[in-house]
């Protein structure tokens, strides 16, 4: 959830740039920086902890708080590629110190393009993988090129999902801003004579209301005279200027129409934050900072408790913790654990999930575990919450606030923690064996411009929604780690559109389901090509038999699947434990167009609460 900031025009550029930091300081930081142009020169200020801490370093060096300074860029770090020290943070020089860089997301290929430079004889002086840009730009300067020339070529060999700002000493009216992907979102303030950058609106609403959104593969030139914005290619944008209201509520959605809406587009972000620190993509080790796991303190099973989506999510980490670290799961209702009276042997943690942190059965069922002599766990996004006050070891979301009554980016993020978990998990046990959980850690690095791709503008979702708003039921399949998704969809979609839906195992339509299917049942089938492709093929062909209308959630270029189905939504090729994540955003996304097309309440949908604090 790393804050951006930057500032072009007459104002004190540490001053505007410090204030922005200080409005995104909800998202969640570690380190924060700056760098002001004096001069001719860049001069950087970086400060571990909060930004008090940096605003008293500013203090002591009066040179970078002069009001002659108009060019300047701000961050607020949360550690991804490095530990959390004074050289990780942002923002990062080149050899001269004469580019400036600051950075949002997951440079991808930072490994081979970091050899790459240190073949031309490049020193880095940090872990991160931010540092590269840089060097790249400095590289094609040194060949030749202008400072904008050289920062769209640099851009364009990065691969991932980032958002990416930058200066230059020998362009000191300009400021460029790129958007790869929707890890993070570039957000451009016009101002009169002055223009501001950040990373959400409310780091600039004190200054203008007049803004533009970058999309992705999208790159402002901002000047003070003006800006430009053009695809990577060079091909000119045309850009529309949206008026922010002043209050809070329609500032924090910025350009969505719904908190829902929004929070699904902020998922690539979602994860690349909640990856951050825990994840060396080199290696593959995984960190866990607050759950201690060596082979002493290793369970021998665990048992998960939630409610709701953190139910569905549960039953996917399952699939995680026993397939890679091989340690037995039991998945339980929160409100259904401490009534059946568990058998909680020796060695068994009790693992709750939950948003709010405060969801009173999910609280009881980790209590009982506790009561039974089970230590308990948590898995939470609201830090500080009482799941996480109950728990002798917290994984946080860091999805950031979730407004929309709707899970969408913590069940994501729950989903990626249990992933995290697995993975911690077995390299605790440090046998040959568990060599595999390296690489399956080192498969994130991928992920968030995986869900990034799946964010992309897409038709389809629009049409389904015109095609079967007026359906009374809908039926949804899936097999193996792909079931839990099946569920969910058929809840997100009861949730906000008032759909009747159930969800179901694939393999079990014959048993009963199977009567409820003619050719007024829509049924979403997940069909990625994994273990069970075969199988859910059977299930797809069985559904077309008796005059059902199959939409199937497929892998991307999978053209036999399109001869069965009668719509097919892609997801692109993953590792196949991970293709829940990317599974789950059709199915938020057509219940989201489904409730827009119904005139449904999207964020406040009826008889529902965020938080559920009674049982």
């Amino acid at each position: 959830m790393c804050g951006i900031i930057g500032y072009l025009g007459p104002r004190p550029a540490a001053a505007v740039v410090i204030n922005g930091l200080r409005r995104l300081e909800y998202r969640g930081y570690d380190s924060a920086g700056l760098a002001i142009l004096r001069e001719g020169r860049i001069l950087v200020q970086r400060a571990i902890g909060k930004l008090s801490n940096l605003e008293a370093k500013l203090q002591a060096e009066p040179d970078l708080l002069t009001a002659s300074h108009t060019v300047g860029i701000g961050h607020t770090r949360w550690a991804t590629h490095g530990g959390v020290t004074e050289h990780n943070a942002h923002p990062h020089l080149n050899d001269a110190g004469s580019v400036a860089v600051i950075h949002n997301g997951i440079v991808e290929n930072f490994v081979e393009l970091k050899a790459a430079l240190e073949g031309e004889g490049v020193r880095f002086r940090s872990e991160t993988d931010t540092e590269v840009i840089p060097h790249l730009v400095d590289l094609f300067m040194k060949d030749g090129m202008s400072f904008e020339r050289a920062a769209f070529a640099a851009i364009g060999r990065l691969r991932g999902s980032n958002a990416v700002v930058m200066m230059c000493a020998e362009a000191p009216d300009t400021l460029i801003a790129a958007r790869l992907g929707n890890a993070g979102g570039i957000v451009i303030g016009l101002g009169e004579g002055e223009h501001f950058v950040a990373s959400d609106v409310p780091g600039i609403l004190e200054y203008t209301r007049r803004v533009i959104f970058l999309d992705d593969g999208e790159v402002a030139v901002v000047r003070l005279d003006g800006l430009d914005v053009r695809r990577l290619d060079g091909t000119p944008v045309e850009k529309r200027a949206h008026i922010i209201p002043w209050d809070p509520v329609s500032a924090e959605k910025g350009e969505y129409r719904h908190f829902m809406q929004k929070e699904i587009f902020e998922q690539a972000r979602a994860i690349t934050d909640t990856l951050r620190g825990r994840v060396n993509f080199q290696t593959g080790a995984v960190h866990l900072e607050q759950l201690a796991l060596d082979e002493a303190n290793r369970p021998a099973r665990i048992h998960t408790v939630a409610c709701g989506s953190s139910f569905h999510a549960g039953l996917v980490g399952r699939f995680y913790i026993e397939r890679i670290a091989r340690v037995p799961v039991e998945v339980d209702y929160g409100s259904e654990y401490r009534y059946r009276d568990p058998l909680i042997a020796p060695d068994t943690v009790v693992l709750g999930i939950t948003q709010s942190g405060e969801t009173a059965d999910t609280l009881a069922a980790m209590s009982a575990g506790r009561e039974r002599g089970a230590p308990a766990w948590a898995i939470v996004n609201a830090v500080g919450a009482q799941a996480e006050r109950l728990a002798s070891g917290v994984i946080h979301m860091r999805a950031g606030p979730e407004i929309g009554v709707c899970s969408t980016k913590t069940f994501l993020t729950s989903i990626v923690d249990q992933y995290l978990l697995a993975c911690a998990l077995a390299q605790s046990a440090h046998t040959a064996e568990d060599e595999q959980s390296y690489a399956l850690a080192r498969a994130l690095a991928h992920l968030p411009g995986l869900v990034s791709r799946m964010l992309d503008d897409d038709p389809i979702y629009q049409e389904l929604a015109n095609r079967f708003h007026n359906r009374e039921h809908f039926l949804f399949l899936g097999r193996g780690v792909n079931y839990p998704i099946a569920l969910e969809g058929a809840l997100k979609l009861k949730e906000i559109s008032y759909i009747h839906a159930e969800g179901y195992p694939a393999g079990e339509m014959k048993h009963g389901p199977i009567a409820l299917i003619d050719e007024k049942m829509p049924v979403v089938c997940v069909a990625v090509r994994d273990n069970v492709y075969e199988k859910m093929i059977s299930q797809i062909e069985q559904v077309k038999a008796r005059g059902g209308t199959v939409i199937a959630v497929a892998t991307e270029g999978d053209d036999f699947i399109r001869g069965k189905a009668d719509y097919v939504i892609e997801v692109p090729p993953a590792e196949a434990l991970l293709t829940p994540v990317l599974t789950a955003i059709p199915m938020q996304r057509l219940a989201y167009e489904m409730a827009v097309r119904l005139g449904c309440d999207v964020d406040q949908p009826r008889n529902l609460a965020k938080s559920v604090t009674v049982e």
